[in-house]
């Protein structure tokens, strides 16, 4: 087998698997890259640019000369603040794109048990293959949204927890001056 044979196998069983979901498997195909794209941004950001961020605001802060005022507690507080906004980017956007998937999976079965009862009203009972279609795009979606959901929970959780740290560490290396 030729590496053009090997490439086309996995592309040809994708798209047979996104026939047998129907459209709405496209959705959720489309959402998990979306969702996947952000979660992998968010981690590059954790281990490079969130660095730069951290080293910024700690050499603003052992540039001032008072770290004991009201006002030194303050401009600690913005930038403890502005790093965290940061850590913070997109992290809802990817909750939100986590709780979506398994509703279109919902929509997925819907829209293959309206499928089905069309088969039902026009063919009777006697056409278990278009069933069978129906059966399948009511089903497929609805794994492939809970799959996705699932994994994408998992990784957003650690990206929460993360960010939550990296706050707490940085707050802790901005100490006050008594």
């Amino acid at each position: 087998m030729n590496v053009p044979e090997m490439l086309a196998a996995p592309l040809f069983a994708m798209r047979d698997f996104l026939e047998l979901g129907g459209d709405v498997l496209l959705l959720v195909a489309a959402v998990s890259f979306v969702m996947w794209g952000l979660m992998f941004e968010r981690a590059l950001y954790l281990f490079g640019g969130h660095r730069v961020r951290v080293r910024a605001a700690l050499a603003a802060w052992e540039a001032r000369s008072e770290r004991r005022s009201w006002h030194a507690r303050r401009v600690r507080e913005e930038l403890v603040s502005r790093v965290a906004v940061a850590l913070q980017s997109r992290l809802q956007l990817i909750r939100t794109l986590v709780m979506l998937c398994p509703l279109l999976g919902l929509l997925g079965t819907v829209t293959g048990m309206i499928e089905v009862f069309e088969t039902l009203a026009v063919h009777g009972g006697g056409n278990a293959r278009a069933m069978a279609a129906g059966v399948s795009k009511a089903t497929v979606p609805t794994m492939a949204g809970m799959v996705v959901a699932l994994s994408g929970l998992f990784i957003s959780s650690w990206l929460q927890r993360r960010a939550e740290l990296e706050r707490t560490r940085l707050a802790e290396h901005l100490t006050m001056d008594h």
